[in-house]
C-alpha cells in the first residue's frame, strides 16, 4: 500500500511523524507522504520540519517516506503562489484540498488548483467535466479517498475521470492510526467507486510513479 496523503500533529493528525511512519511500516506500507494542512501562514514552518525527518524515518522503518503539504482552504487566487512556495521549499508531494461536499471549500478551488503546480487534487467532490479535462491535460492526479465523508463522491470522481482520461490515485487522508487501511480495503473501496481490477492496478501504478518522481 502507498498513501500519499496523511497528516501528523503538525496539523490535525493524531500522531507525530515517527509514530505515523512506524505504524505505516508495521501495517506493511511501502511508501507514505506526510502532507500536513498548510496555507501561506504556516507553510514555511511545517514543511522544513517534515523534510528534516522524512528520509531518516524511512530508513529506520524500511519504507519510503516523503515530505509534502496539503494546501487547505486557501483562497483560490492564492493557490498558485502557495504551490510555488512549497516547491521552492522542497516539497516532494503537493496535494491540494479539493471541493469536498462535506466542508465549505471555496468555489473555484478545484480549477485554481488544477492550474497550479500540484501533484494531486484530493477529494474533489462534484468534479466537473472541465475540471476533469484540465486534470488530464496537466497530468494532475485525482484522488479516490478511503476517508469517511470525503469518500461520498468517489463514484462521481471515478466517472468524470474516466470520461476525461484523467489519472487517479487512492489515498487514505489518514489522521489517526485507524485510517491506515489495508490494501484489500483500499481495493474494495476502489471497486465500490466503480473501478474494475485493472483500474485499481492503474491507481497503484500511478502512486508508484509519483513516488519515483518525488525521489528523482
Amino acid at each position: 500500500m502507498i498513501d500519499l496523503h496523511t497528516h501528523t500533529l503538525f496539523s490535525d493528525g493524531e500522531l507525530i511523524p515517527a509514530e505515523l511512519t512506524r505504524r505505516a511500516a508495521f501495517a506493511g506500507y511501502r511508501a507514505l507522504a506526510m502532507t500536513d494542512h498548510v496555507d501561506l501562514s504556516n507553510l514555511d514552518f511545517i514543511l522544513p520540519r517534515l523534510l528534516k525527518v522524512a528520509a531518516d524515518l524511512g530508513q529506520a522503518w524500511g519504507l519510503t517516506v516523503l515530505a509534502g503539504v496539503e494546501l487547505t482552504h486557501i483562497p483560490p487566487a492564492q493557490i498558485a503562489a502557495a504551490a510555488t512556495l512549497a516547491r521552492q521549499l522542497g516539497a516532494q508531494i503537493i496535494v491540494c484540498h479539493g471541493e469536498t461536499i462535506v466542508e465549505p471549500v471555496a468555489a473555484g478551488t478545484n480549477l485554481a488548483a488544477l492550474a497550479a503546480d500540484i501533484d494531486i487534487l484530493s477529494h474533489p467532490g462534484l468534479l466537473t467535466a472541465e475540471e476533469a479535462a484540465l486534470a488530464a491535460e496537466r497530468g494532475i492526479f485525482l484522488e479516490i479517498t478511503t476517508r469517511k465523508g470525503h469518500s461520498l463522491t468517489n463514484g462521481h470522481v471515478v466517472k468524470m475521470a474516466q470520461v476525461a482520461g484523467a489519472r487517479m490515485v487512492i489515498n487514505n487522508d489518514a489522521h489517526a492510526p485507524g485510517d491506515l487501511v489495508s490494501l484489500e480495503m483500499a481495493r474494495k473501496i476502489a471497486l465500490g467507486a466503480g473501478l474494475d481490477e485493472a483500474g485499481f492496478s492503474a491507481c497503484r501504478r500511478n502512486s508508484e510513479e509519483l513516488v519515483k518522481k518525488a525521489l528523482a
